[in-house]
This record gives structure tokens, sequence and C-alpha cells, in this order.
């Protein structure tokens, strides 16, 4: 078996010390993982991501796509890239307005999992800008900031049967979502066409 030493050493700066018993049960397998996943994508010319910035995706996209076993494991190598504690929860409360809550929730249950594991003390410092008297308000600008002045008044738009939905974008994905600290709106963006990615074309085709 031959993983190469770059794999063999990001692998350690996700899981210091942790030896996977799949190196016992599947070589051939994690053989090529390992050397795909910790080498191969990480090093493609062109292609890179800052480890912050791969590692946030790898937590929406986990979560966008269910995989809830791997994603128990993934929170400590994330906040051993510089991924805070705030940006995990971050994640996981962005993906509520996307997934809804019978998805979202064994998601936020192992991240207060792993973060009380790690020491951290709950709940962390809040986050939330806005208020329920000001939320749609804010809501409509943080879509008018992502994009354009054409969303201004879309909270308003639609047929009488489907107004409401418009009006929950503006008040509830955005107003109590993106106007929260921890994540600025490009990393929404990103971590919400992760979360989406998974869903199927046909909603991604609807989304962007």
């Amino acid at each position: 078996m031959s993983i190469s030493d770059f794999a063999k050493e990001y692998h350690e700066k996700m899981f210091p010390g942790y030896v996977s018993d799949f190196l016992r049960t599947d070589p051939e397998f994690i053989e090529r993982f390992d050397n795909f996943a910790f080498d191969e994508v990480i090093n493609q010319e062109g292609q890179e991501l800052p480890d912050k910035t791969r590692w946030m995706a790898i937590l929406a996209t986990l979560i966008g796509c269910q995989g809830i076993d791997e994603y128990e494991k993934i929170p400590p190598a994330a906040l051993n890239f510089d991924v805070t504690s705030v940006e995990v929860k971050e994640i996981v409360y962005q993906a509520t307005p996307y997934l809804g809550i019978g998805r979202v929730f064994p998601f936020l249950k192992a991240t207060n999992k792993v973060l009380e594991e790690k020491g951290v003390s709950l709940p962390l410092e809040g986050q939330a800008t806005t208020t329920t008297e000001n939320r749609r308000e804010l809501g409509t600008q943080a879509q008018v900031d992502v994009f354009g002045e054409g969303m201004r008044d879309f909270w308003k738009s639609g047929s009488e049967e489907s107004r409401h939905i418009n009006y929950w974008l503006a008040d509830n994905c955005f107003g109590d979502y993106y106007t929260r600290t921890g994540l600025d709106y490009a990393q929404r963006e990103l971590i919400t066409f992760h979360l989406l990615f998974p869903q199927g074309t046909e909603l991604r085709k609807r989304q962007y």
C-alpha cells in the first residue's frame, strides 16, 4: 500500500494521532481514496482553494447529501483548518430554510455534541442582527445586497396563492439567516450552493 506523504500529512492535520480501522479492513480502497481526496484534489493546478473554504464547503455538502455518519467526524477536522465554532454552527443554521428542520436537526445535534466534546461552551455568542419587527425589511435589504435592486419589492410579488412564499424568503431565509454575523454574504452563497447541489438538477435550476 502506498499512500503519498502529502496525503498522510494532510490526514494527520485533520485527525491528529488517529489511525482509521479502514487501513486494516479496506487497504486498497483507503489507498485510492486518501491519495485522491487528500493529495490529488487539493493540489490540482488551477483549482486550489484555501483550506478553510474547502472545509466549509465539505460541511455544507455533507449536510446537503444527508451524510450524517461522515459529518459527525468532520467538524473537528474543520476546526483544525481554522473554521471557527461560530462558522460551523452558522453553516448548520444556514441549511434550515433550504432543507427544513427535519433534515437539519440531526446535524445540529451532532454539531453540538462535537463542540461540547471539544470543550466549547454552548450556547455560542449570539449572531442575530434583526428583530421580529425589522427582519423583513433587513432581509429584503440583504436580498438587494446579494442580487440587486430588482429584489426590492420581490416580497410583494407573485400570485395571491404563493405570495407568502416570497414574503417568507425575505423575512425568514434572508431576514433571519443571511443577516446573521459569523459568515459573510459570499460565504453564505457558497454554502447555499453546496447545500442545494446534492438536492438534484431541478432544484438547482429553480435557485440559480
